[in-house]
C-alpha cells in the first residue's frame, strides 16, 4: 500500500522558516518524481515544487516560491523535504506531498498537478 505521511506544519511568523517532511512507503522511492502542492482556503490547489529522480538533480518551483523554498529528497530515508524560508502570509495553506508514477517529468507534474498518490496534508499558517 502506497503511503505518504507529511509533517512539519505549524504556525510561523512572517519572515520565518519551516521545514516540511514527507515519508513514503509502499513503492520504490528512488524511481519516481515527488512534489509538494498547497491549497489555501477558497483557492484551487497549486503546485509548489517538484523533484525528479536521477539523484534529485532536477527541481522545479512555482514562481511565487522561487528563491525562498527548496525541495530535496533523501532516497535512503524515503523522505522528501520542503525547506521554506522567508515565509509570507500568502504562503498559508494546507501542504500536500504527492508521487507521480509512470512517465511524466517533474516539471510536467508541477504544472499539471497530475500525481498518482497524495499524502495527508499539513497546515502551515504564516502570521503577519
Amino acid at each position: 500500500e502506497v503511503q505518504l505521511q507529511a509533517s512539519g506544519g505549524g504556525l510561523v511568523q512572517a519572515g520565518g522558516s519551516r521545514r516540511l517532511s514527507c515519508t513514503a512507503s509502499g513503492f520504490t522511492f528512488d524511481d519516481y518524481a515527488l512534489g509538494w502542492f498547497r491549497q489555501a482556503p477558497e483557492k484551487e490547489r497549486e503546485g509548489v515544487a517538484c523533484i525528479g529522480t536521477s539523484g534529485g538533480s532536477m527541481t522545479y518551483y512555482a514562481d511565487s516560491v522561487k528563491g525562498r523554498f527548496t525541495i530535496s529528497r533523501d532516497n535512503v530515508k524515503n523522505t522528501v523535504y520542503l525547506q521554506m524560508n522567508n515565509l509570507k502570509p500568502e504562503d498559508t495553506a494546507v501542504y500536500y506531498c504527492a508521487v507521480g508514477f509512470g512517465r511524466g517529468s517533474a516539471y510536467y507534474r508541477l504544472v499539471s498537478g497530475n500525481m498518482d498518490h497524495w499524502g495527508n496534508g499539513t497546515q502551515v499558517t504564516v502570521s503577519s
